[in-house]
């Protein structure tokens, strides 16, 4: 794919990260808009894969996906629990994911995946 489709796909999924957050706790950071993008494209090579799977599977790797994601940049850039603290949830990991939300970046993930496809097709047709 054309490197600036994948741009503009990262763009939006930053975008579309950070106002989900900005809906659920009112605030963002800037290293959201980095993990929302990239975990955009993630989700959205999981249906280019040689043996792509069905929608709602796609949405649960997805999630662990977006989980693993968000685990790693918290290892990064949230080493004080600065960021987000997620240590008073049940089923934390080290305060910096909670298993809890996986199923609901599964949701969130049936959106993206909805989103990724109509996006990525526009862009095909403009470039044609």
């Amino acid at each position: 794919m054309k490197i600036w489709r994948q741009g503009v796909l990262f763009y939006l999924g930053g975008l579309a990260y950070c106002g989900l957050e900005l809906c659920w706790r009112g605030w963002t950071h800037g290293s959201m808009f980095v993990l929302g993008g990239l975990c955009f494209l993630l989700i959205g090579h999981l249906g280019r894969v040689a043996r792509p799977l069905p929608v709602l599977p796609r949405a649960v790797v997805a999630a662990g996906v977006v989980t693993m994601a968000e685990l790693a940049c918290g290892l990064i850039v949230n080493r004080e629990h600065q960021i987000w603290d997620y240590r008073h949830l049940p089923l934390d990991l080290g305060g910096q994911v909670c298993l809890l939300f996986t199923g609901l970046w599964a949701v969130v993930s049936l959106a993206a995946i909805w989103m990724y496809d109509r996006a990525e097709k526009m862009l095909v047709d403009i470039s044609r």
